[in-house]
């Protein structure tokens, strides 16, 4: 049930981020073997309040963030980061922008699964 809740909830707050626009993210690969990079494209609508941009993978086991300072309106449309060696695991995904009072504007969030590495799973 806990489940359901959190996914309806990803996706109502990706509907409603999207639909206003401000924040668009895309993640590749969605689905790869362990370690994996990840690449993650954050569009972000220039306004003279954008001030930082968190970026966060987190599988409950593994977590690594990034944050991008932005220069409000001058800050470019499109940041690109990249996540190296990332283990197995469900990843949470997410773009967290965050205005001149240090509060968030909007949320993007995506699903990402690595899978544990054939060779490593067999070896004892």
């Amino acid at each position: 049930m806990r489940h359901v809740v959190a996914s309806a909830f990803l996706v109502w707050s990706a509907a409603f981020v999207n639909a206003h626009d401000a924040l668009t993210m895309s993640v590749s690969p969605v689905q790869s073997f362990s370690p994996t990079n990840l690449t993650i494209r954050i569009r972000v609508t220039p306004d003279a309040d954008n001030r930082a941009l968190e970026l966060v993978a987190d599988s409950g086991e593994y977590f690594r963030s990034s944050r991008v300072q932005l220069d409000g309106a001058d800050a470019p449309p499109t940041v690109s980061v990249e996540m190296r060696n990332l283990p197995g695991g469900t990843y949470d995904v997410r773009g967290i922008l965050i205005n001149s009072a240090g509060q968030t504007r909007a949320v993007v969030r995506k699903e990402v699964i690595v899978l544990p590495s054939a060779g490593g799973e067999s070896r004892r």
